[in-house]
């Protein structure tokens, strides 16, 4: 782990204490400390913590709890926490060094700044970027003007946002940061051990990310020139061999300069540190992985072995060091062909990482959780490539899908139904939305204008931990399910399948992303793992290579011209269905994109008919994970829909800005629409598509029309918002002090933009396009257009301040509660699309209204035709409301009424049902 190093200064300013302070106290609790830091420093956590707890004892006593000495033993006291990788209690302590600081200290001092870059370290170490820059940005703005900008202090600030920016990826900002400090510790003394790690901090950049081997080859060396001058045994310089280890074994290419490194660093850390000691280990297993991967297994196997005995006897089974040494063991095991011995190993350290992330979703707020998961994928990866050689471990396999599929959408959307049926987290919950209210109308303003969002993120994320702690319930409603929880729920004559997407590895990492597909039937048989394609095959199909996007989806979908979906997707799994009529499945990758019912079957599979589709064979149901079978679907109880009434309707809105009219429509709703006048234009859309260009929609008017109209037949009430009155003022007052109806349309444009720094797209975002666009968060570059929303989507505010903008967003939608919500209907474009993320899925409309839980969602894949859309939505009521059929099949049977009737796929596949 390196050297260790205090964070927080030894000294206090003298002008904290005047006559008759103790001074020998001082002395001692300093003492003390350093005595801590020594033992942490060799490993010795316990004994460590008991000396810096006698500490914080002594200065109680002879001081108090709002004491500088006080504060300083607390700071330590997360020291040694981080170093134990129990970083939940190091913030709880770096916390309550900085609330005492805070009522003794000026916020300039340089003492709080210290503090605060050392919170900020932590919370990046967690992968929490979003409140660790802030806290740098903070410090550095206190030690730019005292001590200066050429302080140790400024140096170890542009350490950390170097850090921080290499981390999120923005290469060429950690690159300045990192020359920055180099260039400070250089003027300050270019002989020191601080210049020497900079030194090692930039190659290490250059080395692992910009692809610049020779010059962090220059760094290396140097830095290690210094070190070999201030004493070869210490634990930098070993940290330095690791690193030109590595460049010349992974970059260089040259194994034999790689295993002398390798072995130079085991010796000086055995006599530096001793073989007990925890980064010994690292010794252990990094000449172990050397020779693994240079297929000299027998000579790996007892490194391997012993850096997992030695971090199991001191660091514990749920360390991370523990954890990485099962992962090479696992590898180890495969690659010799030893496939009990990997199946040991991958097992320990799959049921270890679902444990830690079980503990973790009871304190971490959703963005915590978020980047906590992350840590998990390597395993997962690691599982779904073995399955395809070791079929004993296919239903732990599918049981982590169960687990990891939609997990944080799971504990979000547990935590939120608890809160609200909880009286004692209610209040603390409705606390949490307004705060992501004003954070959400923050995220709307343009980039140069958003001046509160830092702020406000701490905020949220603060409120949300507590929130999550607090809530009542958690751990029962996020319990476990198996794959034979699934089976016992199938039918005979029914199947569940859980595709995913993996970055493959045999054993070693290769660069292909696969899809596989786990198949489990109602009888007694274990799930099966079948191999299915690479992801780029899946791309090279859905690439656009019409101009035409109609005549794009016609070919895709056209059965007289094209199977070649089908023969990807679905022929590996036919001979597993034979006798299966229903299909439960769950998506992952890019299958989010793909209308498996409306997949062309070739003519001559099983008697197929010229026209006929998957659905015309299966009865085909999409969930978000097939756990929901298991009924544990995101926690969510919903009422008896059946005896509910009440409807709310959404269509023929206006989108251009006419203050005095909406005014009026809110209370005349149902007014006669008038002739629409010039809108807005945006881009070269089809303005009778509703998506991209925000013109009003004719056909909308006369959807919601027709859909009241049979929604009043079948005995429900609807209410309408037209024209002027569907304002996102309205929208939001959906769930607020009453149930949300039961079923809710919105006809209207949708939008979803790609991450703006996927390069994938060609298209060059410009700084003056809307935020909609641009935006980082997933969340609100996906949305629906209501009442006005065309002002702001080109001023980039909203009319009026006290105004809502008109644009809704995915983000808002989620703060929502829809769980009355038995139907959302989004009769609009694009609204299934989003940003793909692991094995979460879709961050978009689709997730944010089954975060506010609603039960199913009818969205689309592409940007609908007008008049086709309100002739499918009304075939569906029909057959739904007047035909009573359930809504899965009332779904179908208008989508195949649809297909009867319009020969192109473009104008009937683009909707789909997710329950």
């Amino acid at each position: 782990m390196g050297k260790f190093f205090s964070v927080i200064p030894l000294f206090f300013p003298f002008i904290l204490f005047g006559q008759g302070f103790d001074y020998s106290a001082l002395k001692t609790v300093d003492s003390l400390m350093e005595v801590a830091r020594t033992l942490t420093n060799a490993g010795n956590f316990n004994k460590a913590l008991e000396l810096n707890t006698v500490a914080e004892n002594l200065a109680l006593e002879k001081w108090t709890c709002e004491s500088a000495a006080y504060a300083k033993t607390c700071a330590n006291h997360a020291i040694i926490y981080f170093y134990q990788w129990n970083y939940e209690e190091a913030r709880n302590w770096y916390l309550k060094a900085k609330d005492i600081q805070e009522k003794i200290l000026e916020k300039t001092d340089p003492e709080y700044a210290a503090t605060l870059n050392s919170l900020g370290n932590l919370y990046l170490s967690m992968g929490n970027y979003e409140l660790a820059e802030p806290l740098f940005i903070q410090a550095r703005t206190i030690w730019k003007e005292n001590p200066g900008k050429e302080s140790g202090y400024y140096a170890w600030n542009a350490e950390s946002l170097g850090s921080l920016h290499q981390a999120m990826n923005n290469y060429e900002k950690a690159e300045l940061y990192y020359k920055e400090a180099r260039d400070i510790r250089k003027k300050i003394t270019a002989d020191s051990a601080g210049y020497a790690v900079t030194l090692c901090s930039l190659a290490s950049l250059y080395m692992l990310q910009m692809h610049k081997p020779l010059e962090a080859k220059t760094l290396y060396l140097e830095a290690k020139a210094i070190q070999e001058k201030l004493g070869e045994e210490n634990a930098d310089y070993a940290h330095t061999l690791d690193g030109l280890a590595v460049l010349y074994d992974d970059y260089l290419k040259d194994a034999e300069q790689a295993e002398l490194l390798y072995l130079q660093v085991k010796s000086i850390r055995a006599k530096l540190l001793g073989e007990n000691h925890p980064d010994y280990g690292w010794s252990l297993g990094n000449l172990g992985n050397f020779y693994w991967y240079s297929g000299k297994y027998k000579q790996a196997e007892p490194l391997l072995v012993g850096a997992n005995d030695l971090w199991n006897n001191t660091l514990g089974k749920t360390h991370p060091n523990y954890i990485w040494s099962l992962h090479k063991l696992w590898a180890l095991y495969w690659s010799m062909g030893k496939y009990a011995e990997a199946t040991q190993y991958w097992l320990e350290m799959s049921n270890t990482e679902k444990k830690l992330l079980l503990v973790a979703a009871h304190y971490f707020s959703a963005d915590e959780l978020s980047s906590y998961t992350r840590k998990f994928q390597d395993g997962l990866n690691e599982g779904f490539s073995f399955a395809g050689v070791q079929a004993d471990i296919t239903g732990t396999c599918y049981d982590n899908l169960l687990f990891y599929k939609g997990f944080l959408l799971n504990t979000i959307a547990q935590v939120h139904t608890l809160a609200l049926t909880d009286t004692t987290s209610t209040a603390q919950f409705h606390v949490l939305q307004a705060c992501e209210r004003r954070l959400a109308a923050e995220y709307a303003k343009p980039l140069a204008e958003q001046e509160s969002v830092a702020k406000l993120e701490v905020e949220a994320n603060t409120l949300e931990k507590d929130l999550t702690r607090r809530v009542a319930g958690l751990g029962e409603a996020l319990r476990q399910v198996n794959w034979r929880e699934v089976q016992q729920k199938l039918q005979p004559g029914e199947a569940a399948i859980e595709f995913v997407h993996y970055s493959f590895v045999n054993p070693r990492p290769t660069d292909s992303i696969m899809y596989a597909a786990l198949l489990l039937r109602g009888d007694t048989q274990p799930p099966i793992f079948i191999r299915l394609f690479a992801e780029k095959q899946l791309q090279n199909l859905l690439q656009i290579q019409d101009k035409s996007k109609a005549n794009y989806i016609n070919t895709l979908y056209s059965v007289s011209q094209n199977t070649a979906l089908y023969e990807l997707i679905w022929q590996p799994l036919e001979p597993q269905l034979s006798g299966i009529h229903t299909v439960y499945f769950s998506p992952s990758g890019l299958l989010h994109y793909v209308n498996l019912a409306a997949m062309p079957v070739p003519r001559q599979s099983r008697g197929a008919s010229a026209d006929e589709t998957l659905a015309d064979r299966y009865h085909l149901v999409t969930l978000g994970s097939t756990r929901q079978l298991a009924n544990v679907e995101y926690g969510i109880q919903h009422t008896k829909f059946a005896s509910a009434t009440s409807a709310l309707l959404y269509g023929g809105i206006r989108y251009e800005m006419d203050t005095v009219a909406m005014a009026q429509a809110i209370h005349q709703s149902d007014a006669a629409a008038p002739t629409p006048p010039a809108e807005l234009g945006f881009g070269n859309t089809d303005p009778n598509l509703r998506g991209g260009k925000w013109n009003y929609l004719q056909w909308t008017d006369v959807e919601v029309k027709i859909t009241e109209s049979l929604l009043t037949d079948a005995g429900l009430q609807p209410i309408v918002r037209r024209t002027y009155a569907a304002t996102e003022e309205s929208f939001k007052t959906i769930g607020n002090g009453q149930p949300s109806p039961r079923i809710l349309h919105l006809a209207t444009h949708g939008f979803f933009f790609p991450d703006p720094g996927s390069q994938a797209q060609g298209v060059k975002n410009q700084a003056q396009d809307p935020i909609f666009k641009i935006s980082d968060h997933p969340m609100i570059r996906s949305g629906l257009v209501l009442a006005g929303g065309n002002y702001a989507w080109k001023t980039g505010r909203p009319f009026r301040a006290d105004r809502e903008d008109g644009i809704l967003t995915a983000y808002e939608i989620s703060q929502m509660n829809l769980r009355n919500t038995e139907l959302v209907v989004l009769s609009a474009c694009e609204t299934g699309l989003g940003d793909i993320q692991g094995n979460e899925g879709v961050y978009g409309l689709q997730r944010a209204f089954k975060i506010a839980g609603a039960k199913y969602l009818i969205m689309s894949l592409w940007q609908i035709p007008d008049y086709q859309t309100q002739e499918l939505m009304t075939t569906f009521y029909t057959k739904w409301l007047i035909d009573k059929m359930t809504i899965p099949a009332a779904f179908h049977a208008a989508q195949k009424a649809m297909r009867e009737k319009y020969k192109d796929p473009f104008l009937w596949a683009g909707f789909v049902l997710v329950e």
